[in-house]
C-alpha cells in the first residue's frame, strides 16, 4: 500500500495530521495500473463503446499482453528509457494499452489531445522531441498535414487506419505490428523520481509549458481521488468520466488511479451529449464519475428528473474546472441523491484541495479542504503565508507533515527559468508551488475561489491560455492584432472571447466573425475557438507594448455586471 485513509474517523484535522506517504524508492505506473493486476486472468478491466454502438470489454490480462507486445515494438522501433512517445488517441483500450506500454519501458508518455488542431501538434511534438506518435483515424490526418516539419518524428502506429492510407503514410498498423511481437516483456526497473510524462499547459505568455511528472506523481493524487469519491474503491464501484485521456483530469483523475486500485473503467469515444452521459450511467451501471460542471450543468437542463426517466445507481460524483454553483450542487443532492465533492488542482500538483462527503461535510460554494499529504496555503506576492479571511494566490508546499509531496511536477520541460518562477518562499525558502488562483481561507480550513491571479481561464473544464489563441489569429490575413480573455457564459461558467484589429482597409462583418472562428478552429482546438469576437480600434497596451487583458476584463464586468 502507498497510503491509509482511516474511513471511520470523521475528524478532518486528525486525518490530514496522521497522514503519511509512502512511497517506494523504486515504482513503475505501468506495474501498478495493470502489471500487478493480470496475474488474474478474470479481473475486469474495461468496457468499450464507440459512438456506433460497437463495444468490447477487456481483463486486466488482455491489456497487459497488448501492453508487452507494444512495448517490444516500441523497443525494437529505438525507443529507449527517456524517450518521448506520442499518445495521440481519444478514450479506447489502446489509448490505456499505449500508456501501460510506455511507462513499463521506462519511456516518456507524451499525451496530446485529438482535439488539437495541426499547430497546436506540431509544437507540442518538435518541443518534446517525440520520435514515435501512436494515432488513430480521429489524429493522423492532423499529424501528416505537419509530418515534414517534424524531422525528429521516425515512427507513426495507427489504430483503425484504412490500409491504403497507411501503405501510403508509411503508417505501421497496430494489429500488423503486434501480431507478431512476444506477449512477454519484463518491465524496467524504474525510480519513483524518474519521468513518466509530459502533459502541456497552456500559459499567459509565450508557448505551452510541458510539466514533466514522475512515475511518483500518481502516488500523489490518490489520497484526494480517494477522498473525492467517499473511499474509493467500494464493492460494486465502476468509473466513467468524459475527461480526455490527454489531460491530467483524463489520465491522475481517472484512467490511472481506477486501475491503480485494480477496479473497472467504462471507456467512450465519442462526443459529450447530457441524454448519452444518462444512457451510458444506466446501462453499464456506472457507480463513479468525474463531471465538470459545464457537463452537469448540460445534464441538468436536458433531464431535471433524471430518476423519473433512469435506472441510475450512482454513488459519487467528483467535480472540478471551476465552481459548480448551488443550483447544480442541491439538484445532484436532491435528483441524483448525490452530493458532489469538488477538487482543486493544476497539471503541476493536482488533486490538493477538496471535499469528501464520507468524512466531512461539502460546502456549497467551497473548493474543500486540503487532501491528506498536501499542505496548501493561502500566500501573499512574496510567498508568505496569509490567515484566514485574506484573499491571496493558493500555494501547494514541497513538504507536508516533514514529508516531500509526491504530486508535485519534476519541472518544465527544456524550461528551468519557468521551473524556477513556479516556486517562492520567505527567507530562501522556494517550497511553495504557485498555482496562480486566487483564493480565501475560512476559519475550518475550507477554500473560497475568488479568481485566476493571471490571465488563464477554464472553459468547460479545459484550462485556456490566450497567448495561443492569439497567435493563431494573427496569422490569419485581416488581423492586425488580437486578444483573448474569458467573459462569462451561464452554460460554461467561462466562454472565449477575442478583440480584434483588423488591417487597414478591412472591415468586420458576420461572414469574417466566422471565417475567424473557423480559422482557429482549423488550427487549434474546438474548445480554443472563440464564441464571440468582437472589433476594435485598438487594442490597451502598456508601455512596454504589452496587451493590458485585464482592462478588457474590467470593461467586459462593467458592460455586462458580471464577474467571470
Amino acid at each position: 500500500m502507498v497510503m491509509h485513509l482511516d474511513a471511520a474517523s470523521a475528524d478532518y484535522q486528525a486525518i490530514h495530521d496522521n497522514f503519511r506517504w509512502q512511497v517506494p524508492a523504486r515504482y513503475n505506473i505501468g506495474v501498478d495500473i495493470c502489471g500487478r493486476w493480470a496475474a488474474d486472468r478474470t479481473r475486469f478491466a474495461l468496457y468499450y463503446e464507440d459512438d456506433a454502438g460497437n463495444t468490447s470489454a477487456w481483463t486486466f490480462w488482455d491489456l497487459q499482453r497488448a501492453a508487452n507486445r507494444l512495448s517490444n515494438v516500441l523497443g525494437a522501433l529505438g525507443s529507449l528509457t527517456g524517450d518521448r512517445v506520442a499518445i495521440m488517441m481519444p478514450q479506447r483500450p489502446h489509448t490505456g494499452i499505449a500508456h501501460v506500454a510506455v511507462y513499463q519501458m521506462g519511456a516518456v508518455a507524451l499525451p496530446l489531445s485529438h482535439l488539437f488542431g495541426p499547430d497546436a501538434l506540431e509544437y507540442r511534438l518538435a518541443d518534446a522531441g517525440a520520435h514515435v506518435a501512436i494515432v488513430d483515424e480521429t489524429t493522423l490526418p492532423k499529424l501528416l498535414e505537419i509530418r515534414d516539419r517534424l524531422p525528429g518524428l521516425k515512427h507513426i502506429i495507427g489504430v483503425d487506419i484504412d490500409p491504403a492510407t497507411a501503405a501510403a503514410a508509411g503508417v505501421k498498423p497496430w494489429d500488423a505490428v503486434l501480431e507478431h511481437a512476444s506477449p512477454r516483456y519484463v518491465p524496467v526497473d524504474t525510480a519513483a523520481d524518474d519521468p513518466a510524462m509530459i502533459i502541456y499547459t497552456s500559459g499567459t505568455t509565450g508557448n505551452p509549458k510541458g510539466a514533466l511528472m514522475a512515475h511518483r506523481t500518481l502516488i500523489g493524487n490518490l489520497s484526494g481521488f480517494v477522498c473525492s469519491h467517499d473511499y474509493f474503491p467500494q464493492p460494486g464501484d465502476l468509473f466513467w468520466s468524459p475527461a480526455d485521456w490527454a489531460w491530467t483530469g483524463g489520465l491522475f483523475d481517472v484512467l490511472l488511479p481506477v486501475w491503480r486500485f485494480g477496479m473497472p473503467l467504462l471507456a467512450y469515444k465519442g462526443r459529450f451529449d447530457a441524454e448519452k452521459a444518462f444512457y451510458l450511467i444506466e446501462k453499464y451501471g456506472v457507480r463513479n464519475t468525474f463531471l465538470f460542471p459545464t457537463a452537469l450543468k448540460m445534464m441538468m437542463k436536458a433531464v431535471p428528473e433524471p430518476k423519473a426517466r433512469y435506472d441510475l445507481d450512482l454513488r459519487t460524483i467528483m467535480s472540478a474546472g471551476e465552481p459548480v454553483g448551488e443550483a447544480v450542487f442541491h439538484w445532484a443532492q436532491e435528483k441524483l441523491g448525490v452530493t458532489i465533492n469538488e477538487m482543486f488542482g493544476q497539471t503541476e500538483m493536482n488533486y490538493v484541495i477538496g471535499n469528501c462527503n464520507a468524512a466531512w461535510p461539502a460546502r456549497p460554494g467551497a473548493m474543500g479542504r486540503a487532501y491528506p499529504g498536501h499542505r496548501v496555503g493561502i500566500i501573499d506576492e512574496l510567498g508568505n503565508p496569509l490567515p484566514p479571511g485574506e484573499t491571496g494566490e493558493v500555494a501547494v508546499h514541497r513538504v507536508c507533515n516533514g514529508q516531500p509531496d509526491p504530486v508535485i511536477l519534476l519541472e518544465y520541460w527544456k524550461k528551468p527559468a519557468a521551473t524556477a518562477e513556479k516556486f517562492i518562499g520567505p527567507e530562501g525558502d522556494a517550497g511553495w508551488g504557485r498555482t496562480g488562483d486566487l483564493a480565501r481561507l475560512d476559519a475550518d480550513g475550507y477554500f473560497w475561489y475568488q479568481g485566476r491571479a493571471d490571465d488563464v481561464f477554464k472553459s468547460g473544464g479545459y484550462r485556456i491560455g490566450p497567448s495561443e489563441i492569439e497567435n493563431c489569429l494573427l496569422k490569419h490575413a485581416a488581423v492586425a492584432n488580437a486578444a483573448v480573455i474569458g467573459v462569462p457564459d451561464e452554460t460554461r461558467g467561462t466562454v472565449v472571447k477575442a478583440f480584434i484589429v483588423l488591417q487597414p482597409g478591412v472591415a468586420g462583418s458576420e461572414a469574417l466573425v466566422g471565417e475567424l472562428q473557423a480559422h482557429v478552429r482549423k488550427t487549434l482546438a474546438p474548445y480554443e475557438t472563440p464564441k464571440a469576437i468582437e472589433f476594435v480600434d485598438a487594442l490597451p497596451m502598456t508601455t512596454t507594448g504589452k496587451i493590458q487583458r485585464r482592462v478588457l476584463r474590467q470593461r467586459e464586468i462593467e458592460r455586462t455586471g458580471n464577474q467571470s
